[in-house]
């Protein structure tokens, strides 16, 4: 076969054409460069980025000593009346100000190291919040009212949000207010729906209310604020979500899935977590090194928020329902030194994080621009006592019928009272990616006015309001006024659940769980076949052991203080 001679000028041209295609080819291949792992910081900036977060945990350490001072001076002067969330509050706002001029005379620029961080809020804030407050539950209430609380925090949660969302919204469309679309309304109205247990807690007891109530309130502002967490991220999760050809039926039913798969899952990942660290710690004997039974308590109680946050669940609903299994079942495979050491330390980081946090939330009123607008802001304020109403008064009707101990309407109002507003409903409106800026800068400032307004105004009447209901049951029992106090450092730092001190024999504790005949659903199933499965029960040389540790470093305590320069022959006498 005869070759077919091709022309040079041809030839030239298509090997031209071939490098130039071979050239493109190879440069949209070509891999590209792996990114660093960690940011590449070096010489001066490294040392500039070292001063800055030194500066930074040096102003939020020196605003929490301030803040401690406070709180001390309060306990120390009887000022039961003023709940310590409105002190801090009203301290951070006077830091704000001062700092604000100190900017403005240009002798100093803290303007980075006021600056409140979401980031630093959802990750090393608020998880020791919520671990001890389900740490702290009364389990055996906790889980006889799960229902009522079931009811308020999910329902009740759900039912203010729509309200607050959906009034945002129609008020927008008829363009009284400014117009927000159905999914920035509904996240708003989620994160505004996060009640502070500290302040409420506070109140119930102040007025020595029933174990019982106490339970219900307490147990729903708890759960309630992981359910406006994770109500506030499915709204967030449809914003990020092209849902302009999804019709509003879909949107529901992809809403309530997200919202289901996220509460269910998390509080499940939550339990298992609680229920390894149990088997863990019955099978493998720490009791005779507190140091090791003490860290690993610590790392399982972080634990989940990490592994729920890593697979796109919700780490607060997580470590919510661990914190509450570890106590119900852990914490009594631990030794009695570890225990109290667990349920002090828990507090005192409790304690920091949320003083840190109100202290933040004061001076934020000078630490970013604000877009303000009154009339948002008096309709936000509204729908938002309005939601808190249409939960509580329906709900516990509803919740009467099927309760021996009946909610009355005073205890009503008290429990739509004390629905103030508190540090999370701030950081989740800094943590909203909002599209324009001024639309963000409406929803952080509108929040921070709302918070500033229940826990200043609604906080700072809850004494009158006291007192009125004491002038009303003055008939039937007289109570000494010096024992109402607000300060919930004070309440906790002079009990210790007993509790979370049990230490029952195989013996005792059938005689005292297994052969009762009250009980009834899950705590029958728990004290027959959860309980024994999941704690130790202990042997009479277990008890032996746990009663000379604790002998031991009393006794070298006493020791201590009787070598001191103060001691004396009647400070030893007020010991024993």
């Amino acid at each position: 076969m005869a070759e077919v001679e091709v022309p040079n000028a041809t030839r030239e041209a298509l090997n031209a054409t071939l490098r130039a295609t071979l050239a493109v080819t190879t440069k949209l291949v070509a891999p590209t460069p792996a990114k660093p792992i960690l940011p590449v910081q070096t010489g001066v900036e490294a040392q500039q980025e070292e001063q800055s977060s030194g500066m930074t945990i040096f102003f939020s350490l020196l605003v929490l000593a301030i803040c401690i001072i406070l709180v001390h001076l309060l306990i120390k002067y009887r000022l039961h009346f003023l709940p310590e969330s409105v002190a801090v509050v009203s301290l951070g706002i006077l830091m704000g100000a001062f700092i604000k001029i100190i900017e403005s005379q240009k002798l100093a620029n803290w303007k980075e190291e006021e600056m409140f961080r979401p980031n630093m809020f959802f990750l090393l804030l608020l998880p020791p919040i919520i671990f001890e407050s389900g740490y702290s539950l009364h389990k055996g209430n906790f889980f006889q009212n799960i229902g009522s609380i079931t009811l308020f925090s999910v329902f009740g949660t759900a039912i203010s949000a729509f309200i607050v969302g959906g009034g945002i919204y129609f008020l927008g469309q008829a363009e009284v207010i400014y117009k927000l679309n159905m999914t920035d309304s509904f996240a708003f109205g989620s994160l505004i729906s996060a009640v502070d247990p500290v302040a409420t807690i506070a109140i119930f007891n102040a007025l020595n209310v029933d174990p019982v109530l106490n339970m219900l309130v307490f147990g729903e502002s708890i759960l309630n604020d992981a359910v406006s967490i994770v109500l506030t991220n499915t709204a967030e999760g449809l914003t990020r979500d092209n849902m302009s050809d999804v019709s509003g039926w879909q949107t529901f039913l992809q809403a309530l899935g997200y919202f289901l798969k996220m509460f269910f899952g998390s509080a499940a990942l939550g339990t298992l977590t609680g229920l390894i660290s149990a088997l863990v710690l019955k099978q493998i004997d720490l009791r005779k090194t507190p140091s090791l039974e003490f860290g690993m308590m610590i790392i399982f109680a972080y634990l989940p928020y990490g592994l729920a946050e890593g697979i796109s669940l919700s780490g607060i609903m997580a470590i919510l329902f661990s914190g509450i299994v570890m106590s119900h079942y852990t914490h009594h495979n631990l030794s009695p030194v570890t225990q109290i050491l667990m349920q002090q330390t828990l507090r005192t980081v409790a304690f920091m994080c949320e003083t840190c946090v109100f202290a933040f939330l004061g001076m934020s009123i000078f630490s970013f621009p604000h877009k303000f607008e009154m009339s948002f802001v008096i309709w936000c304020i509204v729908l938002v006592l309005l939601g808190r109403a249409v939960n509580i008064f329906p709900l516990s009707y509803l919740i009467n019928f099927f309760r021996d101990h009946k909610i009355t309407p005073k205890m009503m109002f008290i429990m739509w009272f004390s629905g103030l507003r508190g540090a999370i409903p701030y950081a989740l409106s800094l943590h909203l990616g909002l599209e324009p800026i001024e639309k963000r800068q409406l929803i952080g400032t509108t929040t921070i006015i709302i918070v500033l307004f229940t826990i200043l105004l609604l906080g700072g009447g809850t004494m009158p309001l006291i007192r009125l209901i004491d002038i009303e049951d003055s008939k039937a029992r007289r109570r000494n006024k010096k024992d109402i106090t607000l300060s919930k450092t004070e309440k906790m730092g002079n009990t210790i659940e007993s509790e979370h001190l049990s230490e029952l024999t195989e013996e005792e504790y059938e005689a005292q769980y297994i052969k009762r005949q009250d009980l009834k659903g899950f705590m029958w199933l728990d004290a027959k076949y959860l309980n024994p499965f999941f704690t130790r029960r202990l042997t009479q040389e277990d008890l032996h052991h746990g009663r000379i540790q604790m002998k031991s470093l009393t006794n070298k305590w006493y020791e201590e203080v009787r070598q001191g320069p103060s001691g004396s022959e009647d400070d030893e006498q007020e010991l024993l």
